[in-house]
């Protein structure tokens, strides 16, 4: 073990009032408890914090008492397992009793609880993930982690393939964790590995896969990563396919903030119903993502096109086409223009309504077929005329 590294400044979750009364509450002399997993390594990578979860000595019982009497809230989200939410100053800190694995079964594991720091590092996936920090910054590092995390490598704690047979899922998590805090080649062992363990990623449920797949197209670049990810034959377990790579990397190229579930939908080719079904997305992410694959831009829009873009879609959903539109032809600039044009550009609405057809005595089919015939004659005139002049058509149509 070493403990040479310590944060310095500390970083400003560790000082924090609500976090504080946290580790005071569990401040047992001989169960001092540490901040631990990712609030530790980002730290020393100089980000931020999205979490910050505290390990301890203490069993999940004893951690409920100490909260309770320090006058904290508590909340045995996953007691069984160890962990308990503590409530403080209005935010939430998971709380986690030091654990060993028993037995896995590529999926879950049993776990029993230990006051040894370092067989409960040694049960994390990654070196970088297995950091604890006390209260006053010093860093625990018991297998090269804050080396691995300033170097930007993502190595596996111990064997990569005995971990991978622990939980398939960290195949996904290892290409995740690269994309966002590696720095060239992967780690060769732990991609080996992965493509030795692939199979596992079947056993694995679509909401399990889901996280870590978005939280992976989340990375600033995922292309690189997806490459690798392709060509070890992981990709396609995954999605079903290898993916457009190329229509990847021109999203990423001209739409940097594009969202995970866009880049989704600029790398599938295929069935985009079957992977949202294997992905158990919510059913308004399987619409948007199913939606994205059957209304596809062959060139850009003139004026009219932009228009009628924001009234079918709005403009969320005609941000997303020119989008998808222009990372497959990434230097047709026009895609550009339309964008701008998109932007600017006010949402058209049909300026008459289904009491509008009523009131001129119309009833049953014939009011959508009514509006129907105004609707074809509003676009036709690239979605101008306003409420007058449709009434006028309408009339028209009604025979008025």
């Amino acid at each position: 073990m070493t403990t040479a590294y310590r944060l310095s400044p500390l970083p400003g979750w560790a000082t924090d009032p609500a976090a504080r009364a946290v580790i005071a509450a569990l401040s047992i002399p001989g169960f001092d408890p540490r901040f631990v997993g990712g609030c530790v390594r980002n730290a020393l990578l100089g980000r931020d914090a999205a979490d910050v979860d505290i390990a301890t000595p203490l069993r999940p019982e004893a951690v409920m008492v100490a909260l309770r009497n320090a006058g904290l809230g508590v909340i045995p989200t996953g007691f069984e397992h160890g962990t308990v939410t503590a409530r403080s100053g209005g935010k939430s800190f998971e709380v986690t009793t030091l654990r060993v694995d028993i037995e896995t079964d590529g999926r879950h594991a049993i776990v029993e609880f230990t006051a040894d720091w370092r067989a409960d590092a040694a049960r994390r996936d990654f070196t970088m993930n297995a950091l604890s920090a006390d209260p006053e910054g010093v860093v625990h590092d018991y297998f090269g982690g804050v080396a691995d995390a300033l170097a930007g490598r993502v190595r596996f704690v111990g064997d990569p393939g005995q971990r991978i047979a622990e939980d398939a899922l960290r195949i996904l998590r290892f290409f995740r964790f690269h994309a966002h805090y590696g720095q060239g080649e992967l780690d060769p062992p732990a991609l080996a590995a992965c493509f030795d363990g692939a199979a596992g990623l079947d056993r694995l449920s679509g909401e399990r896969v889901q996280a870590e797949l978005l939280k992976l197209l989340a990375a600033p670049d995922p292309v690189p990563v997806w490459r690798e990810m392709a060509e070890a034959d992981i990709a396609w377990r995954v999605i079903g396919e290898d993916g457009d790579i190329d229509r990847l990397q021109g999203l990423v190229r001209v739409a940097p903030d594009s969202d995970p579930l866009l880049r989704l939908a600029a790398l599938l080719r295929g069935d985009a119903a079957a992977v949202a079904a294997r992905l158990k997305l919510s059913n308004d992410e399987r619409d948007r993502l199913v939606g994205l694959r059957e209304s596809t831009l062959d060139k850009a829009p003139d004026e009219v096109g932009v228009r009628l873009l924001l009234y079918r879609h709005g403009r969320a959903g005609g941000r997303d086409r020119l989008r998808l539109a222009w990372a497959a032809a990434p230097k047709r600039w026009s895609f550009k223009r339309a964008l701008a044009a998109l932007e600017k550009e006010p949402v058209p609405a049909l300026p008459v309504r289904g009491r509008d057809v009523v009131a001129l005595g119309l009833s049953g089919p014939a009011v959508g077929q009514a509006l129907a015939e105004v609707e074809r004659w509003w676009i036709g005139q690239g979605l101008r005329p306003g409420r007058d002049e449709s009434l006028g058509r309408l009339r028209e149509l009604a025979g008025r």
